[in-house]
């Protein structure tokens, strides 16, 4: 009889444990570390800083026809000044980048946007001519025909920018991916992003060119089209503000360069760019 009291005690006294323990159990819920980022929406707006290859620009009109090789160029930083930085109304000034995009994925996103450079050929270089010009002008110094021939370019010859500016327009698909998701720490304060993206858009400067002394257009004119790529790490803070650091590459193609205030002038070139960019946004939930 005592053994079979015993017994029974043992099997509540583990019954009634294995009750207790079972809510506990339930109730702890694995903590999800996937970030949701599909229906957002995000902008942003900072500066670049960027570097040019050599470039071979040939420069068509009625009397003249001729191409420089190896042209070099820069790009224009301003000193600073919060004014010019800072103030939207200045923001043609500085070099700057402009961007709003759309998460249609956890991971993926859509963005269209500006990037505003300054493409300025080296004052007082060497390079080489081919080609022909015959100016009205009889006496004119650089009447001829090149070929091949070294030349010394000066503002008396050329002055050519792209300086208001170098104006890539252009779409980007970029896949973006939180170290959190990766490393399992909870991201609602503190994101850390990369992104890698692809882009393709076209070329609407405005040139700012003295040719041959001639009078010099200054009009935007759709001149080309242009492809980059892009990489970049994103700092995330309470889900909604961020800094963003990227670097960029693309290859420019501008057939249709206006160089005068004749439609009959005109100029086009090749090259490779290569961009630094800090930037400054905020995101949002768009569509849940």
């Amino acid at each position: 009889m005592q053994k079979a009291l015993l017994i029974c005690l043992l099997i509540g006294f583990s019954i009634q444990g294995y009750s207790q323990e079972t809510p506990l159990e339930t109730s702890t819920t694995e903590i999800n570390f996937k970030t949701k980022n599909k229906g957002k929406l995000y902008f942003y707006w900072g500066w670049n800083k960027a570097q040019y290859s050599y470039s071979d620009i040939t420069f068509k009109g009625d009397d003249y026809e001729f191409t420089l090789y190896d042209v070099a160029a820069k790009d224009r930083q301003n000193p600073w000044d919060a004014d010019v930085y800072l103030n939207p109304t200045n923001i043609t000034i500085p070099q700057t980048v402009a961007r709003i995009g759309y998460y249609f994925h956890d991971n993926w996103n859509l963005s269209m946007g500006v990037d505003h450079m300054k493409y300025v050929m080296v004052e007082q270089q060497h390079a080489t001519i081919d080609g022909y010009i015959d100016l009205d002008d009889p006496l004119s110094e650089f009447n001829g025909v090149y070929d091949n021939a070294p030349i010394y370019v000066d503002e008396d010859f050329l002055k050519f920018e792209h300086t208001d500016g170098l104006n890539y327009i252009n779409l980007e698909i970029s896949r973006v991916d939180n170290l959190g998701d990766y490393l399992k720490w909870n991201s609602k304060k503190i994101q850390l992003n990369l992104l890698e993206s692809f882009g393709a858009g076209v070329l609407y400067p405005k040139t700012n060119s003295t040719l041959l002394s001639k009078k010099q257009n200054d009009e935007f004119h759709l001149a080309g089209f242009g492809l980059s790529l892009k990489t970049g790490i994103n700092l995330t803070l309470f889900n909604h503000f961020f800094v963003q650091a990227e670097f960029k590459a693309g290859y420019i193609d501008m057939s249709d360069i206006r160089t005068t205030t004749s439609t009959a002038d005109s100029a086009s070139q090749e090259f490779f760019f290569f961009q630094r960019n800090i930037s400054f946004g905020y995101i949002f939930q768009l569509v849940k």
